[in-house]
């Protein structure tokens, strides 16, 4: 097993409570009343479905909600049009942004599947009944910790919430590379943090779910975030906007997932440098999800299966996104930021993704207002 496998699976083994929380979130009504039949399709002879098998009885197209980078999702989504014939559209937004979509449409969503972003956002999809239960047989292939115990979703990647600073930019400012939540809220830093804004963010939910669990509560999250707040220089839509203002010397210090900031490095984001806080970091499964009332249910569940495969996970680091790859055989990539030596909080999803309305919407009114579309990165 070579050493990133092994980070790899050191990583998983540390999301098996979180999913037992996920599994005991709620009762779940039977696949009659969630309108599906519960089948699925039949693995193929190595274990695998058959994408071109699966999409066989599917006519028309699909349209992706999207929660990656731009440019992986058009990757994705030429790579399964391309294997299936199946014409596949997207549309790329951050998570918050997708709850809010999939909500205002109602019983007449324009999405066929959801792919990527944290699975919090997810679970709170589920439980106001915007996601359908479908188990396809190649989640089998995935750590049992990645899926969804009640079929709702599946992981495609992993990552952790990291420090994006401009280190030039901080020798300007006189301050050391932050390695403490704490280092955040020095005076120096005024003016000079951006993150994206909860209600809007997967990522950026993340770092306030991050401070309810460190510090053991929503009171005392929202009063770090406070703290935090009186730094900020911007909050972005997008929570992979940041580390670009980053990299750029705009500000010192991004708060985004750690393969994003990796990703901007490899685009030539010299002084960008990747840290964690010693207290403990918040982490993500990003996952993928077949929307309810899809219009092609069999070309979405045939999406769904060759997403969870090795040659879809595999277009990530091809595509300058480098997190972790949840099936064992996708490609392992060096630029991929280890997790040997990250501190990590005991990051309970189910509690995330119930909390999410609630608590973002008391970040709105005692922290911050959620920016406008206008200033969307």
């Amino acid at each position: 097993m070579t050493a990133l496998k092994s980070r790899r699976s050191a990583f998983i083994s540390l999301l098996a409570a979180s999913t037992l929380a996920i599994a005991a979130c709620g009762s779940v009504e039977d696949d009659a009343a969630n309108g599906t039949d519960g089948t699925t399709t039949a693995p193929a002879a190595d274990g695998t479905a058959d994408t071109a098998t699966t999409a066989a009885a599917a006519e028309g197209e699909i349209t992706v909600a999207c929660t990656a980078d731009e440019t992986l999702c058009a990757a994705w989504a030429d790579a399964f049009e391309a294997e299936s014939g199946i014409s596949t559209n997207y549309v790329r937004m951050s998570s918050g942004e997708a709850v809010a979509r999939f909500q205002a449409a109602g019983d007449n969503p324009e999405f066929d599947v959801w792919h990527a972003g944290p699975v919090d956002g997810f679970i709170a999809a589920t439980q106001e009944g915007l996601l359908e239960q479908y188990e396809s047989p190649n989640a089998a292939d995935l750590d049992s910790d990645v899926v969804d115990p009640e079929g709702y979703w599946a992981g495609v990647y992993l990552g952790a919430l990291g420090f994006c600073s401009n280190e030039s930019r901080l020798e300007e400012l006189g301050v050391d590379v932050p390695t403490s939540w704490d280092d955040l809220t020095v005076p120096e830093l005024q003016g000079e943090l951006m993150m994206a804004h909860p209600s809007t963010s997967g990522t950026a939910f993340t770092t306030l779910w991050t401070q309810v669990e460190r510090l053991g509560g929503e009171d005392e999250a929202l009063n770090y975030m406070r703290d935090f707040n009186t730094n900020i220089l911007q909050y972005t839509r997008s929570g992979s906007a940041p580390a670009q203002s980053a990299g750029r010397g705009e500000v010192a210090v991004a708060m985004v997932f750690s393969h994003d900031c990796v990703s901007h490095q490899e685009e030539g984001f010299d002084d960008l440098v990747v840290s964690f806080p010693e207290e403990g970091t918040g982490y993500e499964i990003g996952g993928v999800a077949l929307m309810k009332g899809s219009q092609n249910p069999d070309a979405a569940k045939a999406y769904i299966d060759w997403a969870l495969t090795p040659a879809a996970q595999d277009l990530g680091p091809e595509n300058n996104a480098f997190q972790i790859l949840t099936h064992p055989d996708a490609v392992e990539d060096p630029r991929m930021v280890s997790f040997d030596d990250i501190t990590l909080v005991d990051y309970d999803f189910a509690a995330a993704g119930e909390a999410r309305s609630a608590l973002t919407a008391r970040f709105d009114a005692e922290v911050a207002e959620e920016p406008a579309e206008e200033e969307s990165n």
